[in-house]
């Protein structure tokens, strides 16, 4: 019953905002629907960990830990994004009477998300992916300038390629199941099945859905609509499909890693390490030239997905729980980044990195949003995306992997520099005339001390039951 309510609520809100069309009812709405989606996302999670898994539906709908944990993470970013949106939208829209608009399709996105996790069979979770992109693009193209059409319909053209290579692979891997004797195309049945699968078959499927994903995911090369996304999109849109989307898709790509494992003699791992480490190495130099801090926002995510396609790729639990530690970490920092980035944009009307200095004079709200936000997300300690990377670090260093653990370490680096290189320019800069002091609407302030709050304490604490939920999440991805 959880599972139905968590997938249902935004459904209902985004029914509201279309029925009344009331901006102020459609806030309404997206709040109180985030909010109990949040509560029952934790109560998923608590089940799981009392009894493993939470099935509504048998081989239909259903959760573990790895589903339970991307279920939080969802919630979590969905509901600091509709409270940073309440004060955001009414300063940025230039349309207030379309703001129902735009939370019609953040409650449709929100819904296509979390559908996701709770989705056993892969035909059903491919279905949802592709929604993800067709909610998705009407928000990237909310603000209706050319740049915003452009870069929705690049989204969009991007995703649809890249969904037909997936659709594909699954359809081998069904073939490959049926091959093999197996019943049930779910998760569970693959696994089952997957000792008694042609090789061939099995690693095809995998290739043409982590290509075809991977447009998604923002893999290098397929990662240009993400730049152009992220630069034009409203910030807390910005942080949904930065923070969770990108990573529930990633998710799918996990998914399949039992899968793998499972078949005799089957070296796949070194797709998932050769397409993370190029697309880490891409982003680190891409970052250094960005002029768009948003941008630069966008290819630290890029970073982020190969960071976690590479852990995920050594293979070992140790890597798992690394991979699993990132996709958390990077959940939080990278939404956290957005919403400064959205106050920025707020105090300075640019997003250009050149025409934003003194930041912290003009909002220090903004300024040490910004400046934390680049700390936390370029990996210094004690952050933790700092104790993520180096458990990743260790993992590949315990297994051996020195070149792939070296070249990791390298891009990494340089990513760290260029992000903080930008962000201190722009933060203590000298502007080119006297600034105004800004303030930021209440509702932006107090999910920024919310979002700083999680990325501070998530570097100096862990909760018990939280590394509970990764350590299981991790281990049904090594099994």
């Amino acid at each position: 019953m959880m599972l139905f309510a968590i997938v249902a609520l935004p459904l209902l809100a985004a029914g509201l905002c279309w029925s009344t069309r009331e901006p102020r009812v459609a806030v309404a709405a997206t709040l109180v629907s985030s909010l109990l989606v949040l509560a029952l996302a934790v109560r998923v999670a608590f089940s799981v960990l009392a009894d493993n898994a939470v099935v509504a539906i048998e081989n239909a709908v259903a959760a573990d830990a790895l589903s339970a944990l991307m279920l939080l993470l969802i919630a979590a970013v969905a509901t600091t994004a509709a409270f940073f949106s309440w004060g955001y939208m009414q300063r940025m829209s230039h349309d207030p009477g379309r703001i129902w608009f735009y939370y019609l399709n953040l409650n449709l996105f929100i819904f296509s998300m979390l559908a996701i996790p709770v989705l056993v069979e892969p035909t059903l979770v491919w279905i949802f992916v592709e929604l993800t992109t067709l909610c998705s693009a009407m928000l990237v193209g909310y603000e209706n300038t050319r740049a915003a059409l452009e870069a929705a319909w690049k989204y969009v053209t991007l995703s649809l390629m890249g969904a037909a290579i997936a659709l594909l692979g699954f359809l081998v891997l069904f073939s490959a199941m049926r091959a093999a004797g197996g019943e049930t195309y779910t998760w569970e049945g693959l696994v089952s099945a997957a000792p008694r699968m042609p090789p061939a078959l099995i690693q095809t499927a995998f290739v043409l859905v982590l290509v075809g994903f991977g447009t998604k995911v923002g893999l290098v090369p397929l990662h240009t609509w993400l730049p152009d996304a992220h630069s034009q999109a409203p910030s807390p849109v910005c942080a949904i499909l930065s923070g969770v989307e990108t990573t529930v898709i990633l998710y799918v790509i996990l998914r399949m890693l039992p899968v793998l494992n499972a078949v005799p003699g089957l070296e796949t791992q070194l797709w998932a390490v050769s397409f993370g480490l190029v697309s880490v190495g891409t982003a680190a130099f891409l970052l250094i030239q960005v002029r768009d801090y948003k941008r630069m926002f966008a290819y630290s995510t890029v970073e982020h997905m190969g960071i976690i396609l590479m852990a995920a790729g050594l293979g070992s639990a140790a890597a798992h729980y690394g991979a699993l530690y990132q996709v958390l970490t990077h959940t939080l920092a990278k939404s956290f980044c957005f919403y400064a980035a959205g106050a920025a944009l707020l105090a300075t009307g640019s997003r250009e990195i050149s025409a934003v200095r003194g930041l912290i004079r003009r909002s220090p709200a903004a300024g040490a949003s910004l400046l934390l936000g680049g700390l936390a997300i370029a990996g210094a300690p004690p952050f933790a995306v700092f104790l993520s990377e180096f458990s990743i670090f260790r993992a590949g260093l315990a297994e051996e992997r020195y070149a792939a653990v070296g070249l990791l370490v390298l891009f990494i680096a340089i990513g760290f520099f260029a992000v903080l290189w930008h962000v201190n320019r722009m933060v203590f800069g000298r502007a080119s005339a006297a600034v105004q002091a800004f303030r930021l609407p209440a509702s932006c302030s107090g999910v920024l001390v919310v979002a700083a709050a999680l990325v501070v304490v998530s570097g100096l604490y862990l909760p018990e039951p939280l590394h509970d939920l990764l350590q299981r999440a991790a281990a049904s991805m090594t099994r």
